[in-house]
């Protein structure tokens, strides 16, 4: 086929899934049309994807079999380009660069008269630019693979320093396992190196590889997602003010320490995703990719659609030729040179919505997924970086951080979607932490929070998750901080006197869980430490706590502490992904929800071969409560969120079976009942005709 063809192949099987996409039909091929012309210049101008994407391999500063040096970069506002550092003595001027066409400037240094480097593994270096105005500029390389913060005692100020990253070849790391394969059901474990030990400090690559993975791993996660790994200058930014996009963040340790621990965590059967920051860029100019060139175009929008306010940072310019070779390129570099096996895109609706503000919501209505509302050049890029992803790797997951409901994002690009995999159910924890800030238990309702877990659009899978990172943060608060906030500094002990708030607290924290794990989604999340329901809220070193490192970290000792209720809440958490395991029912077909009963609080659904009933209330139970289901036979208790392990009351007989009756009950065609006590979640499976 001629690449430059518009031509969906499978539209229609789009139209038959969403009718209402109709009328949109046009503008649906010309968007696919505009990538389908990006694929045809790549292949004229390039020889195809596969050289465009592995820009790394052109830029930046190389090391040939002779060890003679090549150095490359993109500065078409520059006047003249050069490099300095210790290999010459830190002469501004004395290491010039060549200019060739399109903006690139290329510079050669033979070997030693020894045969060795010119420029050592470790020494430092910069980019010199001067401006159109005369002016020298010290710049790092965008393409800069290691670079490090100055410490404090070196009294160098704070901004990073690029430091060639050239080991010798028996002090590489070499990878032992391979790639992960894609699990039929993500459970994700959304994690961040630095805050994951237990000591007040940074974390490292290697405390995280030894320490944390294997309790991942025997947690019964299948997935991590990594945060904060692009290098970012701001520590408290969580990684989301990008100033290096190549270098792995040498705050948790070397290059190949990172490589080290993707390994093992590939040897632990864990799927890795890279937490991607594309949607904007730091600010900082010394340290980041702001105005490398001199000018405040580059890689970037010039004027104001280049600045997104909110968050203080540049847009980059999806139109430019060169933006998209070093955005594709840098998936491509996490993919190749560190084995990541997918990537979660942050900031998805800013990229596509960036006139809107944080927090304006959408209403439904299809006209705002389409014409001017939509910044085209960004889909553009979404949809090559995806197809570029999944031709080199068919095992690939990309997922969007997207809360517009955007139709299409997470169809195939042969239909005219985008080609994401799944996309953030965002709308999941706004409403938990409604329901907890704003309602008394008696007031839930059950229809909306069954509205909430199963408002997705049929065939584009949603990642579930009850609350992540955000409600973690200082001035937020988790579910378990919501739900028993100061009772737990005093009553989480298994030896301390009752409390009716901890009870509460550990019912309903398991019981959002569930719901949310079985009803929400097709791949289920969960950050790091909140799985036991940890106290405290996450406050990255600052001035305002004297850069304390007290909150940004994960207390594992609560956890390990056999006298401490936070066991109870971590075994139950184990058990609902040990029974996902087994049953499947992420990869199963939608639930069908067949009772939600305002005024007794029930919530009821079969999905996955199992049943699951919820009662809510904060103080009904019920004896003989019909639970309809279309799987006649005998049914039997596999999870109570009220079992003595899990820090219930132990008021079911697990070994109580449950015979149903071939009478319509709930829109069903049989019923068995159950006793249902309050605040408590079980689960049944159907174990004989």
């Amino acid at each position: 086929m001629d690449p430059m063809k518009v031509e969906v192949k499978e539209i229609e099987s789009l139209f038959n899934l969403d009718p209402y996409l109709k009328p949109f039909e046009r503008e649906i091929r010309r968007r696919h049309g505009v990538f389908q012309d990006w694929v045809g210049k790549i292949e004229k101008l390039e020889g195809g994807m596969e050289t465009f994407s592995q820009g790394y391999k052109y830029f930046g500063l190389h090391f040939l079999p002779d060890n003679s040096v090549v150095a490359r970069e993109w500065a078409p506002g520059a006047k003249d380009v050069y490099l300095t550092g210790d290999f010459n003595n830190w002469q501004w001027e004395a290491t010039p660069y060549k200019k060739l066409d399109f903006g690139k400037w290329e510079l050669h240094l033979p070997a030693n008269p020894d045969g060795s480097a010119p420029i050592k593994h470790l020494s430092e270096v910069k980019v010199i630019v001067r401006n159109q105005a005369g002016h020298l500029l010290d710049r790092l390389s965008p393409w800069a693979v290691y670079v490090k913060q100055p410490p404090k005692e070196a009294n160098q100020g704070v901004n990073f320093k690029q430091y060639v990253w050239n080991p010798p070849e028996n002090e590489r790391y070499h990878f032992q396992y391979p790639k992960a394969k894609k699990p039929k059901s993500m459970r994700i474990y959304e994690c961040h190196v630095g805050i994951a030990s237990q000591e007040p400090c940074v974390g490292s690559y290697d405390n995280f590889a030894n320490n944390i993975i294997p309790r991942i791993k025997k947690q019964g996660y299948n997935a991590i997602q990594v945060m904060a790994i692009m290098e970012h200058a701001y520590y408290a930014s969580f990684g989301y003010q990008v100033t290096s996009f190549f270098a792995a963040s040498s705050r948790y340790g070397t290059p190949d320490q990172l490589k080290r621990m993707i390994d093992v965590a590939h040897s632990h059967g864990l799927y890795v995703l890279l937490d991607v920051v594309h949607s904007h860029a730091s600010k900082n100019v010394q340290d980041g990719l702001n105005q490398f060139d001199g000018t405040n175009a580059c890689y970037f929008h010039d004027g104001s659609r280049g600045e997104h306010t909110l968050w203080d940072s540049r847009l980059f310019n999806y139109m430019e030729y060169e933006v998209l070779r070093f955005l594709l390129s840098n998936l491509r570099w996490w993919h190749d040179e560190y084995k990541f096996d997918g990537y979660r895109f942050d900031g998805v609706t800013s990229m596509l919505y960036h006139s809107r503000g944080i927090g304006e919501g959408f209403s439904g209505d299809y006209n705002e997924y389409f014409g001017l509302n939509v910044d085209t050049d960004a889909l553009n890029y979404l949809a090559l970086a995806n197809h570029m992803l999944h031709n080199i790797n068919n095992e690939c997951v990309t997922i969007a951080e997207d809360v517009s409901g955007m139709p299409s994002l997470c169809r195939p690009i042969a239909e005219g979607g985008i080609g994401f995999d799944f996309r953030l159910g965002m709308a999941i924890p706004d409403k938990w932490i409604e329901l907890l800030k704003e309602f008394q238990d008696d007031q839930w309702k059950m229809g909306d929070i069954v509205h909430a877990l199963t408002n997705r659009r049929w065939k584009e899978n949603t990642v579930a998750y009850a609350e992540s990172h955000d409600q973690a943060l200082v001035g937020d608060k988790t579910i378990a901080f919501w739900l028993m906030d100061k009772e737990m500094y005093t009553h989480m002990s298994t030896m301390s006197d009752p409390s009716l708030i901890i009870d509460r607290g550990l019912a309903l924290h398991k019981m959002i869980r569930l719901i949310t794990h079985a009803l929400g989604g097709e791949a289920y999340l969960n950050f790091m430490g909140n799985e036991f329901g940890h106290p405290e809220w996450l406050d990255f070193p600052r001035a305002g706590n004297n850069d304390s490192y007290h909150y940004a970290r994960r207390q594992w000792n609560l956890v390990d502490d056999n006298l401490l209720k936070y066991k109870f809440l971590n075994e139950f958490d184990k058990a609902m992904n040990e029974l996902e395991e087994r049953v499947g029912w992420l990869h199963a077909h939608p639930a069908y929800v067949s009772w939600k009963h305002e005024g007794d609080k029930i919530i009821a659904f079969e999905r996955g071969g199992l049943v699951f009933v919820f009662n809510f209330h904060p103080t009904q139970s019920f004896t003989g409560y019909r639970v309809g289901t279309n799987w006649a036979g005998t049914y039997k208790i596999v999870l109570s969120s009220d079992d003595e392990q899990f820090g219930g009351f132990n008021r079911l007989d697990k070994n109580c079976k449950h015979v149903t009756r071939n009478e319509h009950y709930g829109g069903r065609e049989n019923f068995f009942e159950v006793y249902t006590p309050a605040r408590t979640a079980v689960v049944y499976e159907h174990i004989s005709d």
